[in-house]
C-alpha cells in the first residue's frame, strides 16, 4: 500500500509539474500584434532593423512581453489606402492592432470628412473580427488653418470614444521639429527618432497589452 501511495503521489507530482510546464508555455506564447500606419511606421529611409515594429518588438521583449509584430505599413498611404488594404494587411491570426494613419491626409489637406469615415470603418471591422485597437492620433499641420486642424484633430479622440479604445494622442509627440530625430526631409523620423517615439509610446502599449 506503501508503495502504491508513493506511486500515486508520484503520478500527482508529474502531472503537476507538467501541467506547469504546459502553463509556461501557453503563457510564453508571443502576442499577434500588427501596425497599421505608413511611411513612419514602415520605415522609410531607414534598414529594415530601425523600423517602428522592429524597434517597438525589441523594446516590449526587454520588458518580458512576447510578441510578434507585422509591419503593415505602407509609405505614402492614407486612411483610404488603409481602409482599402485592410483585409489583406491584417492577417487572420492576429490578436492586436496598432492603427497609424491620417499624416498624409493630413499633409495633403483631405477633407477631414473622409479621413474619419475611412478610420471609422477600419475601426469598426477590427472590431468585427475580434480584434483590440491601439489608436495612435496625428495633427493637422498649421498651413491649412485653424478650422481645419480643429475639424482634423478632433477625428482620434472621437473615434476612439465611441469604440471605446486607447488612444496615442500624437504619434510624433516629442521628436517633431527635432532636426537630430529627424530626415533631412524633416517629416520622417531618423533611427534616434524611431527609437524616441517607442521610449514614449512604450507605456501605453504595455497597457493596451496587458489588457487585451
Amino acid at each position: 500500500m506503501l508503495i502504491l501511495a508513493a506511486s500515486v503521489g508520484a503520478m500527482v507530482t508529474m502531472s503537476a509539474t507538467a501541467f506547469a510546464q504546459t502553463a509556461s508555455v501557453k503563457d510564453s506564447k508571443p502576442i499577434k500584434l500588427a501596425v497599421l500606419g505608413d511611411s513612419l511606421t514602415a520605415g522609410y529611409g531607414l534598414p529594415a532593423s530601425a523600423a517602428f515594429p522592429v524597434r517597438l518588438q525589441k523594446a516590449l521583449q526587454e520588458k518580458g512581453i512576447q510578441t510578434d509584430i507585422v509591419n503593415a505599413g505602407v509609405s505614402g498611404d492614407t486612411t483610404s489606402g488603409g481602409r482599402d488594404r485592410l483585409d489583406w494587411s491584417i492577417p487572420k491570426d492576429i490578436e492586436a492592432v496598432i492603427v497609424e494613419l491620417g499624416a498624409n491626409d493630413a499633409l495633403r489637406g483631405i477633407d477631414p470628412k473622409v479621413s474619419r469615415a475611412s478610420l471609422d470603418n477600419i475601426l469598426k471591422r477590427l472590431k468585427a473580427r475580434n480584434i483590440k485597437v491601439l489608436l495612435c492620433g496625428m495633427y493637422a499641420p498649421p498651413n491649412y488653418g485653424a478650422d481645419y486642424a480643429a475639424k482634423f484633430n478632433s477625428i482620434y479622440p472621437d473615434l476612439a470614444k465611441a469604440y471605446g479604445v486607447p488612444l496615442y494622442p500624437f504619434f510624433l509627440e516629442g521628436i517633431v521639429g527635432d532636426a537630430k530625430l529627424n530626415q533631412s526631409d524633416g517629416l520622417h523620423p531618423t533611427a534616434e527618432g524611431v527609437d524616441a517615439i517607442v521610449k514614449r509610446i512604450l507605456p501605453t502599449v504595455e497597457a493596451f497589452l496587458k489588457n487585451k
